[in-house]
């Protein structure tokens, strides 16, 4: 991101409390030619979400729904995000107009994005057959966010997954580049050269790359599929004890995380639309609605 472009976009943080982290994202800031008219997401982080919501309402009581303000205030708006949604205050329209740009961040986040990337890196190359390219690749990364997701069947370009990797592949290459030389490393994975500097990928499909790349998967992931597949203990030389999915087969585990992967999207969409809407309020919402069903029917 240019210097410009990232001064730009910190003007928002100006009328904001302040906050401990702060990344923004969207297609709009990563085609050749930035459009100003399409919309910016910023995901702000905060460590105390009732005194921050409580300060920006003196300052901005307009990025809240009326009855939210007169009925609960902070408290409420916090309890429905917390408690209806997935812990996150949604409310479009108020910025100024799948690669992130950070812009603060005294939390750490990045360090712990690294690993989500691995994570991320495990669950695509168990979905994909043992030979796939490297636009296949960053396909099936960045489908992983919208399995299940319930504005897919009608509030979302269809054609979406493709547009981002289409228009921001120099950024998946670089994004994913160091854990890629690492999964090859353990010859997870082998690269032969293909035109314009894309690769076609090899990857390793046998019963051991599987459960390597099972036991990189989220915490979250494993544990559900320990669940469905059953579990084995390992006694580390530590003399810690490690839980570890079954893998009877590569088919089997693919298929079993496809399914949890899909239960994960799907309840978070449902819980952050019901969350998304309460906050907006009834206007913004139908606004933000409509103009996602007109990007899905016009895909």
């Amino acid at each position: 991101m240019d210097s410009e472009t990232k001064t730009e976009l910190e003007d928002l943080l100006g009328v904001l409390p302040p906050v401990e982290f702060c990344c923004v994202y969207g297609s709009a800031l990563h085609g050749r030619k930035r459009d100003k008219s399409s919309m910016v997401d910023y995901i702000l982080g905060v460590s105390d979400p009732l005194k921050w919501h409580s300060e920006n309402l003196q300052r901005n009581r307009d990025h809240y729904a009326s009855w939210m303000v007169h009925l609960g205030g902070s408290k409420l708006i916090t309890e429905v995000a917390e408690k209806i949604g997935v812990g996150v205050h949604f409310n479009p329209f108020v910025t100024f107009n799948d690669q992130v740009n950070i812009l603060v961040d005294q939390m750490e986040v990045e360090k712990v994005n690294s690993v989500n990337l691995s994570s991320a890196i495990s669950a695509a190359l168990l979905l994909l057959p043992p030979k796939f390219s490297e636009e296949e690749l960053y396909a099936k990364l960045c489908s992983l966010s919208y399995m299940g997701d319930l504005r897919m069947l009608f509030a979302e370009d269809k054609n979406k997954v493709m547009k981002i990797v289409q228009g921001q592949f120099d950024l998946f290459q670089r994004m994913y580049k160091p854990v890629l030389e690492g999964y090859a490393a353990k010859e997870l994975l082998r690269f032969s050269a293909s035109s314009a500097h894309h690769a076609n990928i090899t990857q390793d499909c046998g019963l051991s790359a599987a459960r390597s790349l099972v036991s990189s998967l989220p915490s979250t992931v494993r544990s559900r599929m320990r669940m469905k597949l059953g579990e084995r203990k390992i006694l580390t030389e530590s003399g810690g004890v490690v839980h570890e999915v079954v893998v009877g087969s590569r088919a089997e585990a693919a298929e079993c995380m496809r399914k949890v992967l899909r239960r994960i999207v799907m309840v978070s969409s449902v819980r952050q639309a019901v969350s998304g809407l309460l906050t907006a309020g009834g206007a913004t919402a139908v606004r933000y609605v409509a103009k996602k069903m007109r990007k899905a029917w016009n895909s």
